[in-house]
């Protein structure tokens, strides 16, 4: 068949095929911050929209497929979350939650607060509790030594500190 007869997208239609953001599988723990993260999202999402209704340019109907798609993936979150309340575990084992603070094998300190996928930001210190550290961490007890299994090599970790949140 000559590709002269197949009808190709001219740029004013848009196409359905945006897909859908991944969804985990594992359960969607949160820390109380975490979901008015969870929450603040939806609004902001909610906000845009509002602002994209209406406009026909073509730039706008794209942005507002996107969040439609994004304001739909938020939503779905905040109605699965389960809130852990950390303040509410004692500080005897690292828990969902916990600030950890461990020593390396190379005598350097590291902080991590232990939080849901939605809320992980390695920038401030935050892991999922699904990370290969977060779950070498799980459970363990002041003086534990864990083993956090990386793809650059296995690290030593002593936990010198353990507190809620």
């Amino acid at each position: 068949m000559s590709r002269a007869f197949v009808k190709e997208p001219d740029g004013e239609q848009l196409g359905d095929d945006l897909p859908e953001r991944p969804r985990s599988s594992y359960t969607n723990y949160v820390t109380p911050q975490g979901l008015a993260q969870l929450q603040r999202r939806v609004r902001e999402l909610s906000a845009q929209k509002e602002a994209l209704i209406g406009n026909d340019d073509l730039g706008a109907r794209q942005q507002l497929k996107q969040v439609e798609r994004d304001l739909h993936y938020y939503e779905e979150r905040v109605q699965s979350a389960v809130v852990v309340q950390p303040e509410a575990q004692s500080d005897d084992k690292v828990r969902f939650g916990s600030t950890v603070e461990v020593l390396d094998s190379d005598g350097q300190t590291l902080r991590f607060t232990i939080v849901g996928e939605d809320e992980a930001d390695a920038t401030h210190e935050k892991i999922s509790w699904m990370s290969p550290l977060a779950r070498a961490l799980l459970e363990a007890q002041v003086g534990d030594v864990v083993t956090w299994k990386r793809p650059v090599g296995d690290k030593e970790l002593e936990v010198v500190a353990i507190r809620r949140g």
